[in-house]
């Protein structure tokens, strides 16, 4: 069973996002297919969780990933078993003296629309995280994500807020609370994190 079919049984009660879901994973196995970069972008616990995310994709999550092997040909042997296969996932909260100065020098409110500006392609993704997909700073990056044509990935709450309309996936989880909209995220990304390198790192 994969981790996306496993998720369902795990949590019947994600069995309502099944079709963002698959959407979202879709999207990032385009983009990490034809180059493109994740950017993850939440604020408080979600900065937490885009931390997360980038931290399963950079390295290894539940299998031993190889380098490339033409990577591993042309650096020293001793280096090779040292890394780790890796999908280029760029946790935007992370930026702490671009934050400070931005805030001190701008409306802090466009910080992370400032950051896709800077570090976004066209191949590229935006995973927001917000549970009340209202966010003003994270609405104002997915505006300039989608100016700049990239797709758009949500993970909110059960009404979506006003994410749902903007994102080009938008997984909503069938709660309300906060700390309840929380817990129900991770089991949704480490689900896509893990689906993800069975894709990619096959060995």
């Amino acid at each position: 069973m994969n981790a996306l079919e496993l998720l369902w049984e795990r949590y019947p009660q994600l069995s309502i996002c099944r079709d963002t879901i698959m959407r979202a994973y879709d999207i990032l196995v385009a983009s990490f297919e034809n180059g493109g970069k994740l950017l993850l972008a939440g604020n408080g616990g979600s900065a937490a969780d885009a931390g997360h995310i980038s931290g399963e994709l950079l390295k290894s999550f539940c299998k031993k990933r190889l380098i490339p092997r033409n990577i591993a040909t042309k650096i020293a042997r001793e280096i090779v078993p040292n890394l780790e296969g890796a999908l280029p996932a760029i946790p935007l909260p992370d930026f702490v003296s671009f934050h400070t100065a931005y805030a001190n020098d701008r409306n802090g409110e466009y910080n992370f629309a400032q950051l896709v500006l800077a570090l976004g392609n066209e191949n590229d993704v935006l995973w927001a995280l917000s549970t009340s997909g209202n966010s003003r700073n994270i609405i104002h990056a997915i505006e300039i994500a989608r100016a700049k044509t990239l797709r758009v990935i949500g993970l909110t709450g059960r009404s979506g807020g006003m994410m749902r309309d903007l994102c080009t996936a938008c997984i909503c989880v069938p709660e309300e609370e906060t700390f309840k909209i929380q817990e129900l995220h991770l089991p949704v990304y480490h689900a896509i994190c893990q689906a993800l390198e069975a894709h990619f790192f096959k060995n």
